[in-house]
């Protein structure tokens, strides 16, 4: 099981994955910040992005700020790295 944290950015033209230099994550949402639609638009498009069923993820804190805690089980540190670093803008 693997913890993702991330800062989530609501409103943009399109979903994207953006991997800063220090390594920190961000993803872009085409969704707005309102009545938990960004945060569903975030689990959906990480359960693309890792190939995982959106059921199976879940936001342990973040629900209503940037900054995201998002379990992602069956996968262990490595896998879901590789997987980000494979979508990343």
């Amino acid at each position: 099981m693997a913890t993702l944290h991330l800062k989530a950015k609501p409103n943009a033209c399109h979903n994207a994955l953006v991997l800063a230099p220090d390594g920190s994550i961000t993803i872009r949402l085409n969704a707005p910040a309102q009545d938990g639609k960004a945060n569903d638009c975030l689990l959906r498009f990480l359960a693309e992005v890792l190939a995982q069923p959106r059921s199976s993820l879940t936001l342990l804190s973040g629900h209503t700020a940037p900054f995201k805690k998002v379990d992602v089980p069956g996968l262990s540190d490595a896998e879901l790295r590789s997987a980000l670093l494979a979508h990343a803008q």
